[in-house]
């Protein structure tokens, strides 16, 4: 599927979840009270499972995730974190579901295995030593790519505007359940082009760098947008996805500020309507004559 195309959708789930089918929720039985009105139903409820990934057979993290693209999930979870350095590394993802949840079994190339053993010794036997406190600091904040240069191209603000304003229509499970964040990919026009749905934010972001990767999306030339606030790790998987601009719907950290300040990205808060706030490199962004003005309450 190119990227140009539209983005799959799932079926979208009707306000009587016997007559329709919603992947990844389940109808369960509630008492709903409206308007002082009590009354017996089924209601979609959104599914968390916990997902362990191994890697060539050695168990490295588990997730509460929701079982949806979970091959996505496995290949944008381990080039965000640094484990793969491409797409091509990974050679297999054989998913297996037991009573406790799902895991994924990945089969990464040697040399990725190799650097994934030798992280795995470094953290281990800094545990427990005076310094572990510092070094493993040092840690949490990986080296990020060089992001692109604008080359004197920039976005439009009315972008951003657009892009925001289909989250709703695509957000399908999101509909049926109310209990889900999203990350998309938008072209620089404002298309929303790629979107995953997950219970947690940065599942959500992975899974759209996994599926991003895995059809060969040229990833710097868009940006992405999420349905969430924009942590330090959100922006961190961006940039390892080689984005320029990561917008948000909800506040940033300053953690968040600062690595995308470093990391020489554009970072968007409070994305709501025509409305936004830029923390950092405003350069990319086209704001007009309301664009210095703008504020987040």
């Amino acid at each position: 599927m190119a990227a140009s195309e539209a983005p799959m959708k799932r079926p979208r789930a009707t306000a009587t979840p016997s007559l329709d089918f919603c992947e990844g929720a389940r109808a369960l039985p509630v008492r709903r009270v409206r308007g002082g009105h009590s009354a017996e139903l089924l209601d979609w409820v959104a599914d968390e499972v916990p997902v362990a990934l191994e890697y060539n057979g050695v168990s490295h993290a588990v997730m509460l995730a929701t079982p949806l693209d979970l091959e996505d999930f496995a290949l944008g979870f381990s080039l965000s974190e640094g484990i793969l350095q491409g797409p091509d590394e990974l050679y297999g993802v054989e998913e297996q579901p037991g009573p406790q949840g799902i895991t994924l079994k990945l089969e990464i190339a040697s040399g990725a295995f190799a650097r994934l053993k030798e992280r795995r010794r470094t953290l281990a036997g800094r545990t427990g030593c005076g310094l572990c406190g510092t070094e493993s600091l040092a840690h949490v904040a990986r080296d990020l790519p060089a992001l692109p240069a604008t080359g004197g191209q920039v976005l439009r603000q009315e972008a951003i505007a657009h892009a925001m304003s289909q989250f709703c229509e695509q957000q399908t499970l999101q509909q049926a359940t109310g209990a889900v964040h999203a990350a998309a990919w938008c072209s620089a026009d404002g298309e929303l082009r790629w979107l995953r749905e997950d219970v947690g934010r940065h599942n959500a972001l992975d899974k759209l760098i996994g599926a991003l990767a895995r059809m060969g999306v040229q990833a710097s030339e868009g940006f992405i947008a999420v349905t969430s606030r924009a942590s330090f790790e959100m922006v961190q998987k961006t940039a390892m996805a080689g984005v320029p601009l990561l917008a948000a719907v909800s506040a940033p950290t300053s953690f968040a500020v600062a690595t995308a300040t470093q990391a020489g990205m554009t970072l968007v808060g409070f994305a709501r309507g025509q409305d936004l706030v830029v923390y950092c490199h405003p350069e990319r962004l086209d704001l007009g004559a309301q664009g210095a003005s703008a504020a987040p309450h």
